[in-house]
């Protein structure tokens, strides 16, 4: 596929005039000189008409890189359009009727289209808080679907587990069942990883937990090792950070606050310059929070999530998250058992990182923060998250307002 005519999220972080062409991986982008130069490339306006790629290429902008693909390729004219790499959504617990942890394949497969559906390309779905015998069948259903997923571009691929528990504080314990909790334990977690087939590339831990600092000294190599669900204080978060751990799970949230006398795990994060996921999603973090997040980390450490459950992209109504009754009302959800506390959102990474940009945001940073950061923090940055060459063709074209026109997974235009 040739897609010519977009503004394109280059690599620099920029939206740039860039021919792409694509099989299921980007095979170049073409750097377009000067501005638009009016021709129509091959006088196509959509996707059905087979042309000579280099000839499309050719018909509407020159290029300083030579080109040998003599075969034949569709053209999509995105003229007016925005192509983004698809979303990757690194912590999320299911979708449109679907929990990660409760659901088999067809379920995973329910959750996957979804996503995929709203551009979010790849996904790392989490965990709640169960014993092992229970994450260990989660582990299983999830490495059996990938096992045999394959290349579906009706799905978004499913590149990871977020084990966001049991090793959390029982005084932070959130929307997670209590009932489970347990302390860091190094031989459990190899074992749901060995069951899972590698798949979980992020394990969050409480770091005032008995055995949490041997736990990261352990592990920090082989997983990306989050703070979370924490009371910890701002000495305690350094020394988590200085032995390995580098990712703070849904900031501002499930964790003491930043004040003048106890900066916490917050300043401790800032200074330590670990990666930080936001949900964005107008319930979880005021604007104002949202906007100091993005000026007070490095551009490429700020993560956007949707800790999204089973009840987005479903009517208002009564839900389960983790084994726990909860209750959606319009954008919120939360225990009907405590309604003071939140249990994850309802709302999907794409329309976060709108909500992102109606903040005040730039749409280059959120961008970046709901694509090719999370990617990279999961290890997955050399194939996800960017358009480039060589990296798998999912990008996603919006309009000035940022709706979905078009998705393309794996190359293939799927909307």
């Amino acid at each position: 596929m040739i897609i010519k005519g977009a503004k394109v999220y280059t690599q620099n972080h920029r939206f740039e005039d860039e021919i792409i062409i694509t099989d299921d991986m980007i095979i170049d982008e073409l750097r377009v000189q000067g501005k638009e130069t009016g021709q129509d490339c091959c006088g196509c306006a959509g996707p059905d008409k087979a042309v000579n790629a280099v000839d499309a290429v050719n018909a509407g902008a020159s290029s300083d890189k030579d080109i040998d693909l003599n075969e034949t390729a569709e053209v999509l004219d995105a003229s007016g359009l925005y192509a983004i790499p698809g979303l990757v959504d690194i912590h999320f617990h299911g979708a449109f009727g679907h929990d990660f942890c409760e659901a088999d394949r067809e379920g995973l497969t329910e959750i996957a289209k979804y996503e995929a559906e709203n551009g979010i390309l790849a996904i790392c779905p989490a965990t709640m808080t169960y014993n092992e015998e229970i994450l260990g069948g989660i582990m299983d259903v999830a490495g059996d679907f990938v096992a045999l997923q394959g290349a579906n571009p009706e799905l978004a691929t499913l590149v990871g587990i977020n084990m966001e528990g049991p090793f959390i504080s029982p005084k932070r314990v959130g929307a997670q069942n209590p009932e489970y909790l347990m302390l860091p334990d190094v031989g459990m977690f190899s074992r749901l990883q060995e069951r899972s087939g590698g798949l979980i590339k992020l394990v969050d831990i409480a770091p005032e937990l008995e055995g949490s600092m041997e736990f990261i000294d352990e592990l920090s190599k082989e997983v990306n090792i989050s703070i979370a669900h924490t009371v910890c204080d701002y000495d305690t978060a350094v020394t988590a950070f200085d032995k390995g751990a580098r990712h703070v799970t849904h900031l501002y949230n499930a964790m003491p606050g930043l004040t003048h006398r106890e900066p916490g795990p917050i300043r401790a994060a800032m200074e330590k310059d670990a990666e930080v996921e936001l949900i964005a999603d107008g319930v979880h973090i005021h604007p104002a929070m949202v906007r100091m997040a993005f000026e007070s980390f490095s551009e490429d450490k700020i993560i956007l999530i949707s800790d999204s459950m089973e009840a987005t992209g479903l009517p208002d109504g009564e839900y389960q998250l983790g084994g726990q009754k909860v209750t959606v009302e319009g954008n919120r959800a939360v225990l009907t058992d405590n309604k003071d506390t939140i249990a994850g959102s309802v709302t999907n990474l794409f329309k976060c990182m709108k909500t992102a940009i109606g903040m005040g945001i730039s749409r280059e940073l959120a961008v970046r923060a709901a694509t090719e950061n999370p990617a990279v923090s999961i290890g997955i940055g050399d194939r996800y998250g960017a358009i480039g060459k060589g990296y798998y063709a999912n990008i996603v074209l919006v309009d000035e307002n940022f709706e979905i026109k078009h998705i393309i997974n794996r190359g293939k235009l799927i909307k």
